[in-house]
């Protein structure tokens, strides 16, 4: 009975690994064919724009009548108006002057291009967001937030706020320092401003979704005050998570008042303590990730060399729900965990 169920085991895990690879092609055909239609697309309206442009001497008595003719031409497409043969028009004068328009930007959507055409003003900074977008699935809506959130001020210009250089592989490191923001926005409802610690988290935990949207690509819930224990002490850490990714834990401490020193020795202790008790051989290095309310620069820097745990601290704000309309967008937090089920599945 025993070799019995063994097979049937095994059979059900091939079958899962082929159902799990059949996803996987079908998932990357569909993406591949909406990708080619999408940047056919906007080589047309580049192509478009350029016809407009070349033709603006005519004022907008041109643009009128040929949004005109192209609607008598194809009355069953979209996408001719007036307004959109302007965006045209801005589009092509923007990247007229480059060999090729960068590949991140030709692959977005036209909605997504006029956004961060008409937000950003830096062209690296547009193909950064328009990297992210593709990396976490961004809706336009979520990505208008973003922006306004400065992501990319928040992200990029926070390197020295961690010692993951020092303490992680290459690789592993490089990957980490995504995952830090200066500061976290965590949008969340009720929270007043004299809140302590416990009434943030709880009031995160309530809003994962929001949570996990801010912490970025990759990161999985996996307990709140979660315990770990010696022979004569229990000891709670604040947020525990697990990230795809870097296939390691992330520790989260949350201080809700000015860095302290000795805060890196205590988040120190719980990175070796889910080392010693949770990480498995294919897992990586268990990396901590300290949230302050405030916090002095040199300071962080001076402690962080004072330890051997790979530790990133930042601060952060706390701010009123997400818009509606865009949480409606994430994938929620069971959703993300199935899929890294599937991969564990897979990996195992």
């Amino acid at each position: 009975m025993l070799k019995e169920n063994n097979m049937l085991d095994k059979e059900f895990k091939e079958f899962k690994d082929l159902v799990f690879y059949a996803k996987q092609d079908i998932l990357k055909t569909r993406y591949e064919v909406q990708e080619n239609a999408n940047m056919e697309l906007i080589k047309l309206y580049f192509r478009l724009g350029k016809i407009v442009s070349e033709n603006a001497k005519y004022g907008n008595k041109f643009i009128k009548d040929f949004s005109i003719a192209l609607k008598l031409e194809f009355p069953d497409s979209t996408g001719f108006s007036t307004r959109n043969l302007s965006r045209m028009k801005k589009f092509y004068e923007e990247y007229k002057d480059l060999s090729n328009l960068p590949m991140a930007l030709a692959k977005l959507p036209w909605s997504h291009n006029n956004l961060l055409l008409d937000k950003i003003k830096d062209l690296n900074v547009r193909e950064w967001y328009a990297e992210k977008c593709f990396e976490n699935g961004w809706a336009h809506s979520v990505l208008d937030h973003q922006i306004d959130l400065q992501l990319y001020e928040r992200q990029v210009l926070s390197e020295k706020l961690t010692n993951f250089k020092n303490k992680l592989p290459i690789a592993q490191s490089e990957l980490a320092r995504d995952v830090i923001k200066d500061p976290y926005i965590f949008e969340l409802e009720g929270i007043k401003e004299e809140a302590i610690e416990k009434d943030i988290e709880n009031a995160m935990m309530e809003r994962i979704k929001n949570v996990l949207l801010e912490l970025g690509k990759g990161f999985s819930f996996v307990g709140n005050q979660y315990k770990i224990s010696t022979e004569n002490q229990d000891y709670y850490i604040d947020m525990l998570f697990y990230h795809l990714d870097l296939r390691c834990y992330i520790v989260v401490e949350l201080k809700n008042n000015e860095f302290k020193p000795e805060y890196t020795g205590q988040l120190s202790f719980y990175v070796t303590a889910v080392d010693e008790t949770l990480r498995k051989e294919q897992d990586n290095q268990t990396i901590g990730l300290l949230l302050c309310k405030g916090k002095d620069r040199l300071s962080v820097e001076w402690a962080l060399k004072g330890t051997n745990a790979p530790i990133g601290v930042t601060s952060y704000e706390v701010r009123n729900e997400l818009p509606k309309e865009i949480l409606d967008k994430l994938p929620t937090e069971e959703d993300i965990n199935k899929h890294i089920d599937i991969n564990n599945d897979k990996c195992n």
